[in-house]
């Protein structure tokens, strides 16, 4: 089969490799018919090159047509299925998932490397399991992970499930934002747009959003969204204290991560560690990793005092500095993590069957792209060229 294939840092192809087959008896085999380029996929085209081996797959937003299934699945799913695939690989019945922790799911995680449970296409820390961006996929604990769908709808009703709509769901459930209360998202990529839309539809009073591209600005001031562009403040922290009531809002959310817009040495640092031998460059990140803070520093300093700070972009760093003294004083509270995506599905599908679109699934996707131009795909995702903020491919 044909599949996207990571070959060097910004360096990705299609090539062909094997087609995927039940190799455990909770195991599914899907045909692709949708698949999506994630912001945490940007990572692995530059910053966690080291975990990764040319040829690996990737992709994590997938879904499909069940073609084959492993015995233990059966009871799940049926062949002719109609699916999206959770991008967190979990069980559904260990001490973790009992407790609605699917992102730390016990039967997947990896312990070698410390992390939780493992995803689909995302590095050696993270299980090396193929990922979604092919023309099939193979599904581990097929018997729980993927979500059943109606025939006769289209993809992107449903694709954003995989994971950047329950990130996002997840990212507002946790900046526990009071009922006619302001929220403030930083960065505006996909999640970022969810985000702004979800905190709307769930009573947020203010919403405002925070970045630089004129696009993304816009496309979050249609559904609601006061916005901040980056290029016209000189300090964004500040900016959202002035703008409400001279606290700052009740809630933050950092929706961009480790390789935010400013931080250039650290930028550099990174650029730096990609190019060192996979060996080297893994105990460096793993003890010396740093990341670009410059969104979560303002969520922090820019959140009211006794706020709360969301954090769904991805960070990797293991000796990042944080403001402690003023996060003590101020009273902030910080909630984070890999969005236990399963947790959220059953109150997020009845918005995304509703007939009226209410969180705009199908007005995020700008480019539609066939497999084989994946590669242009990342890089024109990564340099947020021609008005991109999401892509989906079709294999």
């Amino acid at each position: 089969m044909k599949a996207l294939t990571w070959q060097g840092n910004a360096n990705v192809e299609v090539t062909e490799v094997p087609d995927p087959r039940i190799e455990h008896p909770t195991d599914a085999v899907i045909k692709v018919t949708s698949t999506a380029i994630c912001g945490s996929d940007l990572h692995l085209y530059g910053v966690l090159g080291p975990y990764l081996s040319p040829g690996d797959v990737l992709g994590h937003e997938a879904m499909g047509i069940v073609e084959e299934v492993g015995p233990e699945a059966a009871g799940h799913l049926s062949v002719g299925d109609r699916v999206v695939v959770p991008f967190n690989i979990s069980c559904g019945h260990c001490w973790m998932c009992g407790r609605g922790l699917f992102a730390q799911c016990e039967t997947t995680q990896v312990r070698a490397e410390g992390k939780g449970a493992t995803l689909f296409g995302y590095t050696s820390l993270y299980g090396s399991v193929p990922g979604g961006q092919a023309e099939y996929l193979r599904v581990p604990q097929a018997q729980f992970g993927p979500i059943k769908i109606p025939d006769g709808t289209p993809d992107e009703q449903f694709l954003f499930l995989s994971d950047i709509l329950p990130t996002a769901w997840q990212a507002v459930r946790y900046a526990d934002v009071p009922p006619g209360g302001s929220v403030a998202v930083l960065g505006l990529g996909p999640v970022g747009q969810f985000a702004v839309r979800i905190a709307k539809h769930l009573g947020a009073g203010r919403v405002i959003g925070v970045d630089r591209v004129p696009e993304r600005l816009a496309l979050a001031a249609r559904y609601g969204a006061e916005t901040v562009n980056l290029d016209e403040v000189d300090d964004v922290a500040a900016t959202l204290i002035d703008l409400v009531d001279g606290r700052g809002p009740d809630a933050t959310i950092d929706a961009v991560g480790m390789e935010a817009h400013g931080g250039r040495l650290v930028a550099l640092a990174q650029r730096a560690t990609g190019l060192l031998p996979d060996a080297i460059a893994q105990k460096v990140t793993d003890k010396l990793a740093v990341d670009r803070l410059d969104a979560l520093h303002a969520a922090i300093k820019g959140v009211r005092r006794g706020g709360t700070v969301s954090v769904s972009g991805v960070y990797g760093g293991e000796v990042d500095a944080m403001p402690m003294m003023e996060m003590f004083d101020r009273g902030i509270q910080l909630r984070m993590g890999q969005a236990h995506v399963r947790r959220w599905t059953d109150e997020i599908l009845p918005l995304v069957l509703d007939p009226a679109d209410p969180l705009g699934t199908l007005d995020l996707t700008t480019h539609h792209l066939p497999l084989s131009d994946a590669a242009w795909g990342y890089e024109m995702f990564r340099e947020k060229r021609d008005g991109c903020v999401k892509v989906v491919l079709n294999p």
